[in-house]
């Protein structure tokens, strides 16, 4: 009896140390047990996802779109600052005052209740995108098999608009695209007005893309862009080479009008700056789409790959040549840890081909535009 009684006062004992961390960590326990129980219940995520997270998204955009920087970085940065300070203090009285074990389950717990409650809110605010309507769904269009031949029509269509906008893009002394940024992500609000028409499901607020100040950080990450779901802000890496620039943009402004897989946003992004019709964002549209046709090319027929290879311009070749170059320096274990890291978050949403699956657009881009192909060369 007096063992159970002292296990108790033990247990408030602890609790009356940081009864909010507690409070805290178990309500986010509870969040994310509920999320990962009922993640299976579609009707449940679709009207989760469509009639509460993404209103309140737009909502979100519209109030972050009022201000120039981006809100993302600014709360990461906040969050990562008081972090780190926090640890740093604690381990200073850890090593100068008593009560050490006490100081060190503090510091435990709140780490632990903050982890939990971003992830909480992370489930809610972005994770049930991944179990409600896809864009193939909401849209319906086809995904099916796609044949060599179909593959190499498609890839050969997207290499001769490469070829064409390459042409008529702004170029540097080196011959590499000469990308002013600051205007691509001016008149980015425009991207998606054609698309949403034909798709109403990609409606949604006209709202730029914000460039990332520490955009050098995401490089060594390994990122381009990323979406804030905390704040609804496409953000997007202003440091890599630029001729993916305008269709990065478009991928994360994809993901801002709730479309969560990433081939699906790869294919949204090619998709809505060639309707947009701007140069310089269907350039970087048509060589987001060879990429990942040509990837997909090559391994089914490396011959035909070869072919379309030689028949790319000298400035198209000069881009690709200076993206491998630039992602090159960043070949390090910091990447590799972050590319791991990210493969097992996609995996544990279901998207069971993990980084891969970025691979899965090449689908969508042949049974899209396999017809219009056709009839560019005369074949329809």
């Amino acid at each position: 009896m007096n063992t159970e009684i002292r296990k108790r006062r033990g247990l408030a004992a602890l609790y009356k140390l940081c009864p909010a961390a507690h409070i805290i960590a178990l309500i986010s326990a509870l969040i994310i047990a509920l999320h990962l129980l009922l993640r299976g219940n579609y009707a449940l995520m679709q009207a989760m996802s469509q009639r509460v997270i993404r209103p309140l998204h737009r909502l979100m955009a519209v109030f972050a779109a009022h201000f120039e920087f981006s809100l993302a970085e600014l709360l990461i940065g906040i969050f990562a600052a008081c972090i780190a300070g926090y640890i740093l203090v604690t381990l200073v009285l850890l090593i100068v005052r008593p009560g050490r074990l006490r100081r060190l389950y503090t510091l435990v717990l709140r780490l632990l209740a903050a982890g939990l409650a971003v992830y909480a809110l992370f489930c809610l605010l972005w994770g049930t995108y991944y179990y409600g309507d896809s864009f193939l769904d909401a849209s319906g269009l086809e995904s099916g098999e796609v044949s060599a031949e179909q593959l190499e029509t498609v890839t050969v269509y997207f290499a001769d608009l490469l070829n064409q906008y390459g042409r008529e893009v702004e170029r540097g002394e080196n011959g590499q695209y000469a990308a002013d940024r600051a205007a691509l992500l001016a008149r980015s609000d425009e991207v998606f007005r054609a698309a949403e028409e034909e798709f109403p499901c990609l409606e949604g607020p006209d709202i730029r893309a914000k460039g990332v100040h520490f955009s050098r950080v995401m490089s060594y990450l390994d990122f381009t862009g990323f979406f804030f779901p905390f704040t609804a802000e496409a953000n997007v890496n202003t440091d890599f080479p630029g001729a993916l620039f305008a269709s990065t943009i478009a991928h994360e402004l994809s993901h801002q009008r709730g479309v969560a897989c990433e081939q699906e946003a790869n294919f949204t992004a090619v998709l809505a700056c060639l309707e947009y019709g701007d140069t310089d964002y269907c350039y970087s549209a048509c060589l987001l789409a060879y990429t990942h046709l040509g990837n997909a090319l090559a391994s089914a027929d490396p011959g035909a790959w070869q072919e379309v290879y030689r028949g790319l311009s000298d400035g198209v070749i000069a881009d690709l040549a200076a993206s491998r170059e630039y992602w090159a320096q960043f070949e390090t274990p910091v990447q590799s840890v972050s590319n791991t890291v990210y493969e097992g978050f996609l995996q544990s949403y279901d998207q069971k081909l993990g980084m891969r699956s970025y691979g899965a657009c090449v689908d969508l881009l042949v049974n899209y535009y396999y017809e219009t192909a056709l009839a560019h060369f005369g074949l329809a």
